[in-house]
């Protein structure tokens, strides 16, 4: 294997998408915020002062999925036909746990997208806690499944 994003001169190059076939594509991204026991608690049962942290959080995560590509130097501009963001509350660890699946249906995948979508989410409540709790950690952003392309289905291990 060999990175793609590189000319014959070493210099980065948007990788041409054009000869390949339209399909179904989908994948799904996940990350966790961990957070004090205290803004736990806020975040939970929305008495955050600056609001509902987990429906800006949604909405920052499907905006960021449509932007990704004005994000990621090399990331081609693709239509998007759906993205849904999940968060699942850990109260043993404090921790949001924030899954993120795009679909789509063209020539290149939605990986970056689902993976953008769930760094802004995360990025997100962190903005809107940090006055409260600078300890905050993000972690664990991965890909952990993939379908579509000539590549075909892949589900990380342990997913």
């Amino acid at each position: 294997m060999e990175f793609t994003h590189f000319n014959e001169s070493g210099r980065a190059k948007m990788v041409s998408v054009g000869e390949k076939d339209d399909t179904n594509r989908m994948a799904v991204a996940k990350g966790t915020i961990i957070m004090s026991e205290e803004t736990f608690r806020m975040v939970v049962n929305g008495t955050h002062k600056k609001g509902d942290v987990l429906s800006v959080a949604q909405m920052a995560g499907i905006m960021g999925a449509k932007k990704t590509s004005d994000l990621i130097p090399m990331c081609h501009n693709i239509f998007i036909t759906g993205v849904d963001l999940n968060f699942e509350m850990d109260s043993e660890n404090n921790a949001v746990h924030i899954t993120a699946v795009v679909s789509t249906i063209g020539k290149t995948g939605i990986e970056m997208e689902a993976l953008t979508a769930v760094t802004t989410a995360a990025l997100t409540i962190y903005d809107m806690c940090k006055a409260v709790d600078k300890n905050m950690v993000i972690q664990s952003i991965r890909l952990t499944e993939k379908l579509g392309g000539k590549s075909g289905h892949f589900i990380r291990e342990g997913a």
